[in-house]
């Protein structure tokens, strides 16, 4: 690697770390003025962390997206119920409250996930991308919708509403959907010939949803919606 792709890469690294914690600021701080609860804050930092897949291609070492998302595997641990350092909740205590306000170890989960698909497939930025957007743009709609217009309710192991499982298909699809826009222009692909995998990548998000313990949908859609891709694409 030549010393003008680590500086490419080391800037690159910098400016993620940048944006993460800016997101996460304005999450933590934006329930009060804005009027929104700790809940939408939670999907906001979701949503906008959800566009990390976007820089990837950008990176000429495989490693640099891993040390980008492995770090807040440890932060947002430490600033759960369940840290055993609790001063460290309290000194981050923005990010903190988002956390206890969702499903203690979701944000955790959150952060595996990405860690585990960038270690695998930082080659092959579509396959995080159709794990990562269904969890950041799929999960968020179902949740808000879900709660907000939700009206006929079922229940295969948490309860959920249809109108929340559709919220998290139509976004499902479209976020992923662009995201194949975006790579089409890096990487010469037609478009078109996604779509049934791109279909499949949010039927298969939503159904996992639903079968997911509160929280652990942060595992299991990223995990299912990856292999999904992989199966039916190849994940170019």
């Amino acid at each position: 690697m030549s010393s003008e792709e680590v500086f490419v890469n080391v800037l690159l690294m910098f400016l993620c770390y940048v944006y993460i914690l800016f997101i996460i600021f304005v999450s933590s701080k934006m329930d009060k003025p804005l009027h929104i609860s700790k809940k939408t804050s939670r999907k906001f930092l979701h949503m906008m962390i959800g566009n990390f897949p976007f820089i990837i291609p950008f990176f000429t070492s495989d490693i640099c997206p891993v040390l980008v998302a492995a770090p807040f595997i440890l932060v947002t641990f430490f600033t759960s119920p369940h840290s055993p350092f609790k001063n460290i909740g309290k000194r981050l205590k923005g990010l903190a409250d988002i956390t206890e306000e969702g499903h203690h170890l979701g944000l955790v989960f959150y952060a595996v996930s990405y860690t585990f698909l960038a270690l695998f497939f930082a080659s092959k930025p579509c396959v995080i991308a159709a794990g990562i957007l269904p969890m950041a743009y799929g999960d968020s709609a179902a949740s808000i919708v879900g709660e907000r217009y939700g009206r006929r309710r079922y229940k295969l192991v948490a309860a959920k509403s249809f109108e929340g499982s559709a919220a998290m298909f139509f976004a499902s699809f479209v976020s992923f959907a662009v995201s194949l826009f975006f790579f089409s222009t890096l990487y010469s692909f037609s478009v078109f010939g996604k779509i049934f995998p791109a279909l499949a990548v949010a039927a298969v998000a939503t159904l996992v949803e639903s079968f997911s313990p509160l929280g652990f949908d942060n595992l299991t859609v990223p995990a299912f919606s990856a292999l999904t891709f992989l199966l039916l694409d190849g994940g170019i």
